[in-house]
């Protein structure tokens, strides 16, 4: 039988560890909780030998990451699943392809917690950690989740570059900003694919459409709008490093 468990945790000395385990025992918002839970036990045909994860979905990526990568939810038979975000489903084959065209992950594809998917660079999360029903968590259940996008950003020291994946994830990632004492322009950045803001705290925001079947399968999103968006990412954390190496050999 395929299982999605996760492997021994560091937790006691790695903080994003800790709250990875704090993520996943989170049973704050019923509907969520019986719906997660719901899904893990009937499965569906095609996943049938699987054992689903079940439970909410923690951050995944690399802890000195420069580069932050905000979804809207876990998919019900996606990371629901693999207990992985963004793995095991569409919008991650999407998502992952992507990352690894741009040199932000060291394979295109991302299918199960141990098919050897490593990150560079760059962390992946999400609005909401649970799998909501009709892939819409309520506005309450997205104030609830925003601690844990906030205190990735606190743990997230080094973070340049942001890109959000919908409206949604664009609106929590301000909000976390908000929560936490950032100052965010007024009137807030609005979302639009391909739209960049520079926010006062440094961080360059960038929007794309979620790589969802609903804007891939319609063509609202293709693979190279998708592209493009991380080329950018990845042509501005080039650009930062080479200002800090001119500023290094002013110095000197």
């Amino acid at each position: 039988m395929r299982s999605s468990s996760p492997p021994a945790s560091s937790a006691a000395s790695d903080p994003l560890a800790r709250l990875a385990a704090r993520v996943s025992r989170c049973r704050a918002c019923p509907r969520l909780v019986a719906h997660r839970e719901r899904v893990a036990r009937e499965r569906v045909a095609r996943f049938r030998d699987w054992t689903y994860w079940g439970r909410p979905v923690p951050g995944f990526g690399d802890p000195a990451a420069r580069l932050l990568v905000v979804g809207l939810a876990p998919a019900a038979h996606g990371g629901n699943r693999t207990g992985r975000i963004f793995t095991g489903d569409e919008s991650g084959n999407w998502l992952y392809r992507a990352l690894h065209a741009a040199g932000f992950a060291n394979q295109p594809t991302s299918v199960a917690r141990d098919d050897g998917l490593r990150l560079t660079d760059v962390y992946v999360t999400a609005a909401a950690r649970c799998a909501p029903p009709g892939n819409r968590p309520t506005p309450t259940e997205l104030a609830r989740c925003r601690p844990f996008l906030g205190r990735e950003l606190d743990l997230l020291a080094g973070l340049a570059v942001v890109v959000v994946l919908g409206k949604v994830a664009h609106d929590a990632f301000l909000a976390a900003l908000v929560a936490r004492g950032a100052r965010v322009p007024s009137p807030r950045p609005r979302f639009a694919h391909a739209a960049e803001h520079r926010l006062p705290n440094g961080l360059l925001l960038l929007c794309s459409y979620h790589p969802s079947q609903q804007n891939t399968f319609t063509g609202r999103l293709t693979r190279e709008m998708l592209d493009g968006v991380f080329r950018r990412a990845a042509t501005e954390l080039k650009s930062r490093d080479t200002r800090s190496s001119e500023r290094i050999l002013h110095r000197t």
